[in-house]
């Protein structure tokens, strides 16, 4: 909880959590989750809130120095570690199809450079994980570009873009893409997901009617299902995606991509352990 207790020192030094992001540069979305989970920790409020400040109540006021003094010894306690190797945790965010490849290949580097680093890997959809930069509950997120946009605080490193293919099953007969998409079953990537979104966009501008049949997120499950002769999805074509049993269809002249790559607070270069493993995951992608 020490990131929580530095960010209450910092309200209470400036009297509103507006002030405290500025000085942090987090977001006051941020500096309000952070406030409101360490208040769950204590069990206790810490502030009296009105729209435009926040004061410590006697509960704050009691707690101020005992946080001070806990900030203090973490700082003594990583200046002395840094003597030595650097160590800590990292904590990343990171989609379902980000973990199985890219993220592996990424953390090769980066466990050479920093082998006594603990890295957490939290797993999520994109929308959730942004939530989770934003709050400060993760470092960084690997995870779709979002389709609006970000922050001023956060930043977007581009990786990979993997274009959009129709994928079905090998035992269909061979027929153009757009026959296959309005007479067969449709399985349908999670419209609540930023790939999703991108798919329901496209048979929007294509004006293509299909005949749902399932919806879901997960990639591998879409592809197995597609196998087992269920239904076509329009799904993104990844390094490792297993084709057996499935033929993908290009989409020609209206095909279109989705871009996955990494969201952390900007400049990245705040937090070196974040940055070099930003830098791992664009070696990774190339």
């Amino acid at each position: 909880m020490i990131r929580e207790f530095k960010t209450f020192i910092a309200v209470a030094r400036e009297g509103s959590f507006t002030a405290a992001g500025r000085q942090l540069g987090l977001t006051q979305s941020a500096v309000s989750a952070q406030i409101r989970r360490l208040e769950e920790h204590l069990g206790v409020s810490l502030f009296d809130r009105t729209a435009k400040s926040a004061e410590l109540n006697t509960h704050g006021r009691e707690i101020l120095p005992q946080a001070e003094a806990l900030v203090a010894m973490s700082d003594r306690m990583v200046g002395m570690a840094g003597a030595g190797r650097v160590s800590g945790l990292l904590r990343v965010g990171a989609i379902a199809s980000a973990q199985q490849a890219l993220l592996v290949r990424a953390m090769k580097g980066f466990r050479q450079a920093y082998p006594d680093v603990r890295v957490r890997v939290v797993p999520g959809v994109s929308l959730n994980l942004l939530g989770q930069v934003d709050s400060g509950e993760v470092d960084l997120a690997v995870m779709l570009r979002p389709p609006f946009a970000l922050p001023p605080e956060l930043g977007w490193q581009p990786l990979v873009r993997e274009p959009m293919v129709l994928a079905v099953s090998r035992a269909l007969p061979q027929a153009p893409w757009r026959q296959l998409l309005s007479t067969q079953p449709f399985i349908r990537y999670d419209r609540s997901s930023f790939g999703g979104r991108l798919v329901d966009g496209f048979l929007k501008k294509q004006r293509l009617t299909v005949h749902e049949a399932l919806e879901l997120d997960e990639l591998d499950a879409i592809a197995n299902l597609v196998r087992e002769g269920l239904g076509v999805a329009l799904m993104p074509r990844t390094r490792q995606m297993l084709t057996r049993g499935l033929r993908l269809l290009d989409l020609g002249e209206p095909s279109f991509c989705r871009e996955l790559g990494v969201i952390a607070r900007v400049p990245f270069d705040r937090a070196p352990l974040a940055a070099h493993l930003v830098q791992c995951l664009a070696d990774a992608a190339r």
